[in-house]
């Protein structure tokens, strides 16, 4: 691996001067007292952030490690502390929420009006029954409804379990299942890429598959106004529940380990996984991160891309920014219609100065700009623009430079952030008046979090030396367990062999000179090619290097008899798709070029090219789907969620 150059590109010198943490000698003084004393950190930090009802008197109790608790006597309310506590500030008249639709119609929220929506909503739900401790599952796209119906749930103190809009009716059953909801609310329909597309109608089809009996009522929200088939003791419109309600809701006080919500996330085995956070910690950590990672200051306006379904949406849209008196524009449709130059437009159009979104979506967009001129982001005002963000999997070094260079005219830090649905929030990223920034690395820990690499051993590894991310001490936000399934909770992230240490599945390596963590992909990503490891995301980040060609790749493994196992690359082209003849000279150069820029063993053995990627309608690229065409198997995994299932057949022609 090259040294780092720690000073790539340093803090710009504006930003770092009005920077919540100002230069390395700020970030390291943090990090300095959390390792000091890291109860006594957090616990400042909690009294500072968080407004509390009852005060907390203990801050860490690991007495029954690794079923941690923070704050554990202190009570409080999550939609108290977004809402009721921006108002009291003077707050009530700022927009909360700019909302623009799929078909570019812009609605805007101000934190009055959000508490007062939030209020019916929650007076609703009491109204129905839903009481403390109940779980709702929300399934809903991207809406003002979605962002209030969590809070109304956290108001009174009842657990959310938000379902992607993608979900398929036994995705979606299994969750409700799991869950033991005793409420869903959906919409009549969602509306994405100018398609209409069922909401109520794979709710009805996942009661209707049993296992469901919990469920007493369906809240639906009119979206289109598309008919719907309708139960009339189970269903009710949305606006007719909250018509005879209050705007004004008590808080639900609650103890800071009171389960705010469950998320589900799903492996390539397994069924879906409850991943439990807390009140208290969880809200900390997103207040925290969105304070710093992003120097959210009072006049910005904050974007983050992601969908309410996944866990970004939670932390970076629910409530995160909203805990900090912020901004932020929600956006329902996706960021290729009308045209691939939607995300720029909406970027000049509402002024936005923090962008944060995926590095798929980043990809996709370069070979659109790459293949259009007319959407290219050169062509849109974009200097509102202070601070971009990159989330969900580790961005390249080619696409954090165009992002940097185009999106960011080079002068915004982009803050590479690594984290997971189990951590809350971010776990290593820059801080953007702190930190140097090499592209393809998401730096330094957050202060606070003691990330370590280890081997299969949990002792400690060379700088240099890949093995396995771990973080050594519990921290506010971390998952608290897996719904249900505590032994499931132990065994997936508390390993005996690793000493107490938290496994985050994935394998890392660090700088020898920077201390600078690069993240290398999954665990079971990593292949082992004739006893050489190496992590996906490096040859994948390889190939999308050969700028002149390659606009995206996934790596995957495959068995081998001969090398034991073989590397497999789907590899989408700056232009068209090859076939042939042409296909195999372009295949060939792609190998060598890997070869030159990591070495003869990680040369893809199979290249598959093809138009596109298998993605979600979020963007993220489906690798197990992936794993199966390398493997010649019959994908018998549900694909109701590909936003482009059609791209599977393409993909299994080999070259």
């Amino acid at each position: 691996m090259n040294d780092v150059r720690s000073d790539l590109y340093p803090p710009p010198q504006a930003l770092r001067d009005a920077a919540h943490i100002s230069g390395m000698a700020a970030y390291e003084k943090l990090v300095a007292e959390a390792e000091a004393g890291p109860s006594a950190y957090w616990a400042r930090l909690a009294r500072e952030f968080l407004s509390w009802k009852t005060p907390f008197t203990r801050s860490l109790d690991d007495s029954n490690a690794p079923f941690f608790k923070w704050f554990e006597d202190g009570t409080l309310n999550v939609s108290y502390n977004c809402l009721d506590r921006q108002v009291e500030r003077g707050l009530g008249d700022k927009v909360a929420i700019v909302f623009e639709a799929d078909d570019g119609r812009v609605t805007r929220v101000t934190y009055r009006e959000l508490l007062a929506r939030t209020c019916r909503v929650a007076n609703a739900l009491n109204a129905r029954g839903v009481k403390k401790g109940d779980r709702v599952v929300i399934y809903m796209s991207m809406s003002v409804e979605g962002v209030v119906a969590m809070q109304a749930c956290a108001r009174i103190g009842a657990t959310h379990s938000v379902v992607f809009g993608g979900f398929s009716a036994h995705s979606l059953r299994d969750r409700i299942e799991g869950a033991g909801a005793v409420m869903v609310m959906t919409a009549d329909e969602q509306v994405r890429g100018g398609k209409h597309l069922p909401l109520k109608a794979v709710v009805d089809e996942a009661i209707a598959l049993g296992g469901c009996e919990s469920v007493k009522n369906v809240i639906v929200y009119r979206r289109t106004g598309s008919k719907v088939a309708w139960e009339p003791t189970r269903d009710h419109w949305l606006h007719d529940e909250m018509g005879a309600q209050s705007e004004r809701c008590e808080p639900e006080w609650v103890g800071a380990e009171h389960p705010l919500f469950l998320l589900y996330t799903s492996g390539s085995t397994g069924k879906p996984k409850g991943v439990q956070h807390s009140t208290g910690g969880f809200l900390l950590h997103a207040a925290l991160t969105t304070l710093w990672t992003f120097d959210l200051k009072p006049d910005d306006v904050f974007w983050c891309t992601a969908d309410i379904g996944w866990v970004t949406g939670h932390t970076y849209i629910a409530y995160g920014p909203l805990a900090l008196g912020a901004t932020e524009v929600v956006f329902e449709g996706v960021p290729t219609y009308p045209d691939a130059g939607r995300f720029w437009k909406m970027i000049q159009d509402h002024k936005v100065s923090v962008f944060y979104t995926a590095p798929t979506a980043i990809r996709a967009l370069i070979k659109a700009a790459e293949a259009d001129p007319a959407v290219h982001p050169d062509r849109y005002d974009l200097s509102s623009l202070r601070i971009l963000g990159s989330v969900g999997e580790p961005i390249n070094p080619a696409a954090w430079e165009w992002y940097h260079r185009h999106i960011g005219g080079g002068r915004c830090p982009v803050v590479d952030t690594f984290w997971q649905t189990e951590t809350g929030g971010h776990m290593i990223t820059p801080l953007p008046g702190a930190t140097p920034l090499v592209p393809g690395s998401c730096t330094l820990p957050f202060p606070g979090i003691a990330a370590a690499i280890v081997d299969e051993s949990g002792n400690d590894v060379p700088d240099g030396h890949g093995g396995l991310l771990v973080i050594k001490k519990p921290w506010p936000s971390m998952i608290r367990t897996i719904w249900g399934e505590p032994d499931r909770y132990r065994s997936s992230y508390y390993p005996p062999e690793l000493k107490g240490y938290y496994l985050a599945g994935d394998g890392a390596i660090r700088d020898a000179k920077t201390g600078y963590f690069t993240i290398t992909g999954r665990v079971d990503d990593v292949l082992n090619v004739s006893g050489h490891r190496m992590g996906t995301m490096e040859i994948e980040s390889a190939l999308v290097s050969c700028t002149a060609l390659v606009a995206e790749a996934a790596v995957v493994g495959r068995p081998d008899e001969t090398t034991g196992e073989a590397v497999c690359a789907f590899v989408v082209l700056k232009g068209a798709r090859p076939t042939g003849d042409e296909a195999k000279r372009i295949a060939n150069e792609l190998r060598n070029w890997v070869a030159k820029e990591i070495g003869p063993i990680a040369k893809p053995k199979d290249i598959r090219f093809g138009d596109n990627l298998p993605k979600t309608r979020s963007g993220k690229i489906v690798r197990r789907l992936l794993r199966s065409i390398a493997r010649g198997e019959a994908i018998t995994q549900d694909i109701s969620t590909l936003e482009n299932p059609a791209i599977l057949d393409q993909l299994s022609e080999r070259n």
